[in-house]
């Protein structure tokens, strides 16, 4: 999984900014450092190579003066990882258009189509979804429970792809169509032929490759692949939740001649953003995504409860709001990412596993108190809890538990609220080049 790569580069600043000499020796152990995280994340050996010769080069580089040796080995390792990763993020244009889903057999194609469609509606732009896998029996059915969830039409009248393509061109009436099309095992020619036609009926203005991030540096090739063939415009990586291949996949295909637009970072339909390198690393290697958060937190409506987390105010009416906005936002791990962290802060696994069923019944408890309450939570003695769990029918020991979560969250947004942690560092005044201002 990423936490794996994350633990590791974190790691690695840790241990940078705890050199006092910065000699060659130590270049070197943090050189190896390096390259053993980057190869178990499946990163391609000759591009971890590359990344070690240009961090050599950088502490000699004359180009930097200024900054410590130690500040020149914080600032390359940054750069060079975004370089790795994409270095510059993919576009996709808010526009009516049509968007063609390609990809092998299990990378994922019928779900993302369901979650790009889910991302333009947010955004103002009504989209269709049509279902032009017909190899595979179930793809038409799931492509219509995801339309149903979303609430968007889903084009399936036709025995072929090609017909059924034919039927949505000319009755479509949607702003932005999205073709989830068919895969197989291996690019085969039967494939090969089926998305040619496809591409030349549809006439798409974005040919979106979708790739399993558990296929690790052969991403690549896939890529190449399907590029030569069909001329991808843009790469999703799915499944970046679920293996520590993660970081070899972006690499590959950050090198392939194709940019990678949007990752899918978990199983629910929300769990899909816009891949930013920069800002990806950022939360890899702890320095968080205030920005992504604040876009998350607007998204679901709450950014004003997101401005008063970060200044350090959290009542149980903001608490109150983020449960409430969690499934929206993604995976509570991915959230917490986009807070700059303290040095090595371990955040309570309770923070992280909350359970769904347990949040609506915290939702239950905190609707049956009053304002005082929510705005007051240390008035909460013994008595009212009873009473609040006699009005929510939720049982005091999770009222407890709630209120204990809620301290722990409380003193953990004090700790750095403002980001005081991060300006006193070492790192502060290379936070600000990088973009990291607080």
């Amino acid at each position: 999984m990423l936490d794996k790569l994350s633990s590791g580069l974190r790691g690695i600043f840790d241990k940078i900014s705890g050199i006092s000499i910065a000699d060659k020796e130590k270049v070197e152990e943090i050189i190896k450092d390096i390259q053993r995280t980057l190869l178990q994340a499946d990163v391609d050996v000759r591009l971890v190579f590359e990344l070690s010769n240009k961090i050599r080069a950088s502490v000699k580089s004359k180009e930097m003066e200024g900054l410590t040796l130690r500040e020149k080995l914080i600032k390359t390792l940054y750069e060079e990882m975004v370089k790795l990763l994409g270095s510059e993020p993919g576009k996709l244009e808010l526009l009516p258009q049509r968007i063609m889903v390609i990809g092998l057999f299990g990378s994922g194609k019928t779900t993302v189509t369901g979650k790009l469609a889910l991302w333009f509606k947010k955004r103002g732009l009504k989209p269709a979804m049509v279902a032009c896998d017909t190899h595979r029996p179930a793809a038409k059915e799931q492509l219509i429970q995801i339309g149903e969830k979303i609430g968007v039409n889903v084009y399936h009248e036709g025995a072929s792809a090609i017909e059924v393509a034919r039927n949505a061109i000319n009755k479509a009436k949607e702003a932005v169509l999205i073709f989830d099309t068919a895969g197989r095992d291996a690019l085969d020619e039967e494939l090969a032929k089926e998305l040619k036609e496809l591409k030349n009926i549809v006439k798409p203005k974005e040919v979106l490759l979708v790739l399993p991030a558990d296929i690790g540096h052969i991403a690549r090739k896939q890529a190449e692949e399907f590029n030569k063939l069909v001329g991808i415009t843009g790469i999703i990586i799915t499944k970046l939740d679920s293996t520590a291949k993660a970081g070899g996949a972006l690499a590959a295909a950050s090198v392939s001649g194709a940019k990678v637009k949007f990752i899918g970072i978990g199983e629910k339909i929300e769990d899909f953003e816009r891949y930013e390198p920069e800002r990806f690393v950022g939360m890899l290697i702890g320095y968080g995504d205030i920005k992504g958060l604040l876009e998350k937190a607007k998204e679901q409506g709450i950014e004003r409860t997101a401005k008063n987390i970060m200044e350090g105010k959290f009542t149980l009416l903001e608490f109150y709001e983020q449960i409430k906005a969690i499934q929206g936002m993604g995976p509570l791990t991915r959230v917490m990412q986009m807070f700059p962290r303290l040095p090595k802060l371990n955040i309570p696994s309770e923070l992280i596993d909350l359970q769904e069923e347990k949040m609506k019944r915290w939702r239950y408890a905190i609707d049956s108190m009053t304002k005082m309450e929510r705005e007051n939570p240390e008035i909460l003695d013994s008595s009212r809890i009873k009473r609040i769990a006699k009005g929510s029918g939720v049982k005091e020991e999770e009222i407890k538990e709630l209120i204990k979560t809620y301290r722990q969250i409380k003193k953990f947004l004090k700790m750095m609220k403002g980001g005081k942690a991060l300006k006193r560092g070492p790192f502060a005044s290379l936070l600000k080049q990088f973009g990291f201002g607080f």
